[in-house]
C-alpha cells in the first residue's frame, strides 16, 4: 500500500505546492498530468502481467520461468514506456482543441514536456516493482518511492518557489522535481534488488535482447487486457478533468483536488490488490482453489473495511481537506481559491459515497489477474465505466444541469457497476474452479 501511494505522493506534493502559485497553475497541472494518467495506466496496467507470472514461478520453485517472465516483461515495460513518450508529445496540439482555459494550456505545455520524459523511468522501475512484489518482496519498492517523495518534496521547494539562489520557475519546477525522483527511485531499487539474495539472480546477467516469442506472446494476452483495464478507468477521470475544464478554470482546480485525494485512497486500495494478485497466483500455481477463495475474501473484507473508515473521513472533513491546496490569504485571488475549495467540498461527498465500490472492483480485479482471467474483466470495466458511467457525466455535468457534482455521479455509478459485475465473475469462476478440482479427485 505505501508503495502505491508513493506514486500518488509525489502528485499531491506537486499539486499543494503549485496550489499555493494560483488555481491556474493548479488547473495547468491537472490538465497536463490529465496527458499523463492517461500514459501511466496503461504502463502500471501492463506492467501487472508480470506479478502473477513471477508469483506462480515462485510458488513452484521455477526459477527459469520466474527470470524469463521478468526479462521478458522487463523488455516490453521499457519499449512501452518509450512508445508512450512519444504519442503524448505527439498529442500535446489536442489541448489547443479541447476547449480548455487558454491561459492554463500555455502553462501546461512545458510542464508536459518533462512530465512525460519522467514516464521512461516510471514504467521501467513499474517492471522491477512489479516482479518484486511477485516475489512477496514488496518493502524494497516501498523504500524506493518513500526516497523519491523526499527528493520531489526538496527539489520542489527549492525549484517551484526559487529557494537557496535557484530560479523561480514555478510549475516547470514540478515538473523537474518529479522527474528527477522517478530517476533515483529506479536507480535505488535496481541497487536493492541486485544486492538481495532472493532477487539478485533475476536482475543480473540479463540478455535483454535474447527474446522468445511464446514468452512474449503470453506476456502480451495478459499485459494488454491488463492495461485496458486500468486505462478505462483512469481514461473516464481524465474526461471527468476535461469535462470540469469546460466548466472554467476553478471547477477544474476544484476536480483536481478531489481527484488527488480520491486518488490517496485508491492506491491503499491499489496495494491490497497486489497483494490479492499474488496470493491468488500463489494459490493457483499450487492448484489450492479453496484457500484461494478463502484469501480472496479476506483481503476483499479487509478493502471495504478500510474504504468504510476513508469515506467516514471524507464525510467528515470535506469542507476543510481542500483548503490545504490553496493559499485562502492570497488577496488577489481570494475569490478563485474560495470557489475552488465550494466545490471541491461538494466532489468529495461523492468521492466518499464511491470509496467502497471503488475499493472492491479494484481489488477483484487483482484476484482475477492473480487467476490469469483478464479478457472478460477488461469488457466489463469497459461496459461499466464508457457505456454506464460516462454518459452519466456527460448529461449530468453540464453547467445548466448539476455541473462538477453530476460528472461525480458518472463516475459513482460506473465504479459502483464495474465492483458488482466483477465480483459475479471471480465468485463464477472460483466456484467452477472448486468443483473441476473436486471432479479431478
Amino acid at each position: 500500500m505505501l508503495g502505491m501511494l508513493g506514486h500518488t505522493f509525489v502528485s499531491l506534493i506537486d499539486n499543494i505546492m503549485v496550489g499555493q502559485l494560483g488555481s491556474a497553475e493548479l488547473a495547468a497541472v491537472s490538465l497536463g498530468n490529465s496527458f499523463i494518467f492517461i500514459a501511466m495506466s496503461l504502463g502500471i496496467g501492463f506492467s501487472t502481467a508480470i506479478t502473477p507470472l513471477i508469483a506462480e514461478a515462485d510458488s513452484e520453485k521455477n526459477f527459469k520461468k520466474g527470470k524469463s517472465s521478468f526479462k521478458h516483461g522487463l523488455f516490453l515495460c521499457t519499449v512501452l514506456s518509450l512508445a508512450l513518450f512519444v504519442l503524448i508529445l505527439l498529442a500535446k496540439p489536442l489541448m489547443y482543441l479541447m476547449k480548455q482555459p487558454e491561459e492554463v494550456v500555455i502553462l501546461a505545455m512545458p510542464y508536459l514536456d518533462l512530465v512525460a520524459f519522467s514516464l521512461i523511468p516510471l514504467i521501467i522501475f513499474q517492471g522491477f516493482k512489479q516482479f518484486s512484489d511477485g516475489l512477496s518482496l514488496t518493502k524494497y519498492p516501498m523504500y524506493a518511492t518513500i526516497l523519491a517523495n523526499v527528493v520531489n518534496v526538496v527539489l520542489n521547494y527549492i525549484l517551484i518557489f526559487g529557494k537557496f539562489g535557484f530560479p523561480q520557475m514555478g510549475i516547470v519546477g514540478a515538473a523537474i522535481g518529479t522527474l528527477a525522483s522517478r530517476v533515483i527511485m529506479l536507480l535505488f531499487l535496481w541497487y536493492i534488488l541486485k544486492n538481495k539474495k532472493k532477487s539478485k539472480a533475476y536482475v543480473t546477467n540479463i540478455r535483454l535482447f535474447v527474446l522468445n516469442n511464446s514468452m512474449i506472446k503470453k506476456i502480451l494476452n495478459l499485459g494488454f487486457p491488463s492495461a485496458m483495464q486500468m486505462f478505462f478507468e483512469v481514461a473516464i477521470f481524465t474526461a471527468a478533468i476535461w469535462l470540469s475544464g469546460l466548466l472554467g478554470k476553478n471547477p477544474q482546480a476544484a476536480n483536481q483536488i478531489a481527484l488527488n485525494l480520491s486518488s490517496m485512497t485508491f492506491m491503499v486500495a491499489m496495494g491490497l490488490s497486489v497483494a490479492a494478485m499474488v496470493r491468488v497466483g500463489n494459490q493457483k500455481g499450487l492448484r489450492d482453489f479453496v484457500e484461494l477463495r478463502r484469501i480472496a475474501f479476506s483481503i476483499f473484507l479487509l478493502g471495504l473495511g478500510l474504504a468504510f473508515i476513508f469515506a467516514v473521513l471524507f464525510l467528515i472533513f470535506h469542507n476543510m481537506l481542500p483548503k490545504i491546496y490553496v493559499d485562502l490569504n492570497d488577496v488577489s485571488n481570494f475569490s478563485d481559491n474560495t470557489e475552488v475549495v465550494s466545490i471541491a467540498a461538494t466532489l468529495l461527498i461523492a468521492s466518499a459515497i464511491f470509496q467502497l465500490s471503488d475499493s472492491a472492483q479494484v481489488i477483484i480485479l487483482g484476484a482475477l489477474r492473480g487467476l490469469q482471467d483478464v479478457k472478460i474483466p477488461t469488457l466489463i470495466t469497459f461496459v461499466a465505466y464508457w457505456l454506464i458511467g460516462f454518459p452519466i457525466s456527460f448529461f449530468l455535468g453540464k453547467e445548466e444541469a448539476y455541473g462538477s457534482f453530476g460528472i461525480w455521479l458518472g463516475l459513482l455509478v460506473g465504479l459502483t457497476s464495474a465492483a458488482i459485475l466483477l465480483y459475479i465473475r471471480f465468485n463464477y469462476l472460483t466456484k467452477r474452479l472448486i468443483s473441476q478440482e473436486e471432479n479431478n479427485i
